[in-house]
């Protein structure tokens, strides 16, 4: 065990609520319009927090949680931190405006390398893209090994013993440390604020909410050394041509009795029909 604990970094982000999707969920130019939908900590993102704090609580070390977005993204920063994190920081520059998740990676790979993390925690995906490309592309940029589909975690003098969910089962996986894992809502539900960190971090805000002080850091592009090129439009090659609302309708259907003759009959059906065999 690492005697002066872990660090972890994870990242977070809020997102629009898709639970609550209207008519004007979508811009013309195909970007969702987040003016129109409330946000959210997007829900596996609590759960890589929750990996990231449970390191700190076995291990030892230090949880420090970074967000890219507007200042409203605060909100999930002041979260992070009633729930255990030790430190906030929030990327936000109009350069990141459009980022896609080539360019979100690289300037959020940018924000993680600042920290000198052992151990880097992401949600699998964010519910408002679905992609789950992100953090395995922070991994790549960082140049460090990425587990995905975390379901539980140990560590071992520097070597991470991870189980992950391969879809069949579960695969238990050795990786050297420094590492990124990706998490999903198997790991577990994050802890509940406490009621001590509420009352100091309540009114916790960056900068760019009119904070001074303690509270929550902020970084701009620059202040992490990032390429103008490589961040939002600009470092985005990702084209959105056509966005269609998929409406499902019921066709014929046949009942098919929960018997074992029924069963046979259907599969007999099958087969004869050529779909399957």
């Amino acid at each position: 065990m690492n005697k002066k604990g872990y660090n972890c970094v994870v990242c977070i982000k809020q997102v629009p609520d898709t639970k609550r999707i209207g008519p004007d969920a979508m811009k013309e130019d195909g970007t969702v319009n987040r003016a129109a939908l409330p946000a959210v900590f997007n829900p596996e993102d609590m759960n890589a927090l929750e990996a990231a704090l449970s390191v700190k609580e076995r291990y030892g070390g230090k949880v420090t949680a970074i967000a890219m977005g507007l200042p409203a993204a605060c909100a999930i920063l002041r979260e992070a931190l009633m729930r255990g994190a030790d430190e906030a920081y929030l990327v936000t520059d109009r350069k990141a405006a459009g980022s896609d998740t080539l360019a979100t990676s690289y300037i959020l790979s940018q924000a993680v390398r600042r920290f000198e993390p052992d151990l880097v925690f992401c949600g699998r995906q964010a519910i408002d893209g679905d992609t789950a490309q992100t953090g395995p592309q922070i991994a790549e940029k960082l140049g460090f090994p990425a587990i995905t589909y975390l379901e539980k975690l140990d560590l071992e003098d520097g070597v991470a013993v991870a189980v992950r969910d391969i879809g069949t089962g579960v695969e238990t996986d050795r990786v050297k440390l420094p590492a990124l894992f990706t998490v999903t809502d198997r790991y577990g539900e994050l802890r509940p604020p406490d009621v001590r960190r509420v009352m100091e971090y309540k009114k916790a805000k960056a900068p760019a909410e009119g904070g001074e002080g303690s509270g929550i850091g902020q970084l701009s592009c620059d202040d992490i050394g990032c390429e103008a090129e490589r961040c939002g439009f600009a470092g985005s090659p990702t084209n959105v041509s056509k966005v269609a609302s998929v409406v499902l309708a019921g066709g014929e259907y046949r009942e098919i009795p929960a018997t074992d003759e029924g069963i046979k009959a259907f599969v007999e059906g099958l087969v004869a029909d050529h779909t399957i065999g």
